[in-house]
């Protein structure tokens, strides 16, 4: 919603101020002014009779909307990244508050290695949102498909993770991650029958562990196949050992104390 006020004054800078006082707009907000209107200056006849002084009108307006300031702040981060005349799209869902940023074909700036840039963008504006505000509200900060295809990612993580923790019996253990990432993985493994899931660690070291659910069996026994380490074995199960090398006797007669003195034979010295 737009709010707007118009002011009149002598001038021009008289005018616009005069309007911005009768506005009263917040302090944060932005709030936009424009000379619509102006009025010469009239001499009086013969210097006496009529006449009137020159009239600027002027008009400020701000956006009203809850998310005004909110674009103005994102659209500044975006600016300093080097990103041209980026736009932001607002969208309400109950009380999440999502927010699309499109970038032309730079992305990769504003997303960051794994997401942490957007990551951290999103936590700046969450607090932006619930400034001065009684309720919370949730803020997820998406740039084109970046997140549908990183939540994909991860939900196959998650099962193909699990699918070895139910194989095997062994505990696995991912990479840290943000809160929302974690949150995909738990949601992913409460879907999937005798495994669950849990987190360890602190602050950004935080890390998710999937775990066999009590009294569920490992598909493979909870081990790999002893049979592996060498041999072979015979129709009966039992297991073959290969035959023992032994070397071939050389008929030699052995060596005299003489000769195995030394290595090089021996030395004989020049009288």
């Amino acid at each position: 919603m737009i709010k707007e006020v118009t002011a009149s004054a002598a001038s021009a800078e008289e005018a616009i101020e005069a309007a911005k006082q009768a506005l009263g707009a917040p302090e944060n907000a932005d709030v936009q002014t424009e000379i619509i209107g102006v009025e010469e200056e009239k001499k009086k006849v013969l210097g006496l009779f009529g006449g009137s002084p020159a009239k600027y009108t002027a008009k400020a307006w701000y956006d009203e909307s809850p998310f005004s300031n909110v674009e103005n702040y994102l659209v500044t981060i975006l600016t300093n990244l080097g990103i041209e005349e980026p736009e932001v799209v607002f969208e309400e869902v109950e009380d999440e508050l999502k927010v699309t940023l499109n970038c032309g074909d730079d992305y990769g700036s504003v997303i960051g290695r794994r997401g942490e840039t957007l990551d951290a963008i999103q936590y700046l504006t969450r607090l932006v949102v619930n400034k001065g505000t009684e309720g919370y509200t949730r803020v997820s900060l998406n740039i084109g498909d970046y997140r549908e295809k990183r939540e994909n990612t991860l939900r196959a993580l998650a099962r193909k993770n699990a699918a070895r923790v139910k194989k095997y019996g062994r505990n696995v253990v991912l990479d840290p991650m943000n809160p929302y990432e974690r949150r995909i993985i738990h949601t992913t493994i409460q879907e999937i029958e005798g495994v669950s899931s849990h987190s360890v660690g602190n602050d950004d070291g935080r890390k998710v562990v999937i775990t066999l659910e009590e009294g569920y069996k490992p598909t493979n026994g909870g081990g790999y196949n002893k049979n592996r380490r060498g041999g072979r074995n015979d129709n009966h199960g039992r297991r073959e050992r290969a035959p023992k090398y032994e070397p071939q006797s050389n008929n030699r007669p052995p060596l005299s104390d003489s000769s195995s003195a030394s290595l090089y034979g021996k030395i004989e010295v020049n009288k």
